[in-house]
């Protein structure tokens, strides 16, 4: 990140960029800062947009060679196109020898760092990661936005806006917004404003949930799953979401086992470390063998449902209520 801010800063722009990773926010933010510094204002002649799989990788490079229309540059914007997964070979090759006055933007969700198309950015351009922000970062934008603003709030408050929006940055922003707009006369937002206004996630739901069980709650867990129904979740959709929470419990448990760390158990699993610790303190709460019967009951429940020998609702209310005492 700090080296496209450089390059639109020296006015030293690079051929290729590619913007990646998990964070959908940073990737379409710097895109756009990308835009405005390779683009000139009202200029559609010489921008274009592609986006999805399936785009026709000749069309693009017949394109490139096509010199801008009273411009200094034409600018080629592909979005989630896979050609860093597979198909790219063709544009890796152009892109050893391109246009010189033909500008491109990659921006994608997954890449292969094997492939030649990421090898052929990588020399002529610029490869930028975009991964989940860990929760110091995310506590300081978000306390940066609300000084923007003009309001505060408490460090336990951001806390618990993290617990109910998880780290996808664009939720965050979304979910401020509407606390910003319901504290619009006060400075101070509290945690009681989070608690009114702010949506939980369903992962966050089914988290609460298993709590409620490793606690012996069964009535709240219920609760929660009936929260969950009112909201219109599908139960086979619930039903997965707890076989995957007890998976990744479980992981978790074992790689604690092997003697790792927060942050190595995060970057395992795919999480980030304040993520992997909340998940760590859950199991904890478990043995084992509880753990891996849930994910095995919850497979023979979803094959009880599609074999028509129960229904739905009823197969997790069962497991909620059965598989972990």
């Amino acid at each position: 990140m700090r080296q496209i801010n450089e390059d639109i800063k020296q006015g030293r722009l690079r051929q290729v960029y590619l913007l990646h990773g998990e964070e959908r926010y940073l990737r379409r933010q710097y895109r756009d800062k990308l835009r405005n510094a390779l683009c000139e204002e009202g200029d559609n002649m010489n921008v274009h947009f592609y986006e999805g799989r399936g785009t026709d990788t000749a069309a693009i490079i017949d394109l490139a060679e096509t010199l801008p229309f009273f411009a200094q540059r034409r600018v080629i914007f592909l979005s989630d196109s896979g050609l860093f997964k597979s198909g790219g070979e063709k544009m890796a090759e152009y892109l050893a020898s391109p246009s010189e006055t033909t500008y491109f933007v990659f921006t994608e969700s997954e890449v292969d760092k094997r492939s030649k198309l990421y090898k052929a950015v990588q020399s002529r351009g610029y490869a930028a990661e975009f991964a989940i922000q860990d929760e110091n970062t995310l506590k300081r934008w978000i306390a940066g936005i609300l000084n923007r603003e003009k309001k505060k709030a408490t460090e336990e408050t951001i806390l618990l806006l993290l617990s109910k929006t998880g780290t996808d940055m664009d939720n965050i922003q979304m979910e401020l917004e509407k606390l910003l707009c319901y504290t619009m006369d006060r400075e101070i937002i509290t945690a009681q404003d989070v608690e009114t206004i702010c949506t939980t996630r369903i992962s966050n739901h089914i988290f609460d949930m298993i709590n409620a069980v490793a606690l012996r709650q069964p009535k709240q867990a219920l609760e929660l799953y009936y929260d969950l129904l009112a909201l219109k979740e599908p139960p086979m959709r619930i039903l997965f979401l707890i076989a995957r929470q007890c998976n990744m419990l479980l992981q978790v448990k074992e790689l604690k086992n092997r003697g790792f760390d927060n942050r190595a158990i995060g970057s395992k699993i795919g999480v980030p470390p304040f993520i992997a610790g909340k998940y760590l303190s859950q199991a904890s709460r478990f043995r084992s063998s509880v753990l891996r019967r849930a994910v095995e009951k919850s497979v023979e429940a979803e094959e009880a449902v599609k074999t028509g020998r129960m229904d739905d609702r009823m197969s997790v209310e069962i497991l909620i209520l059965s598989v972990f005492q």
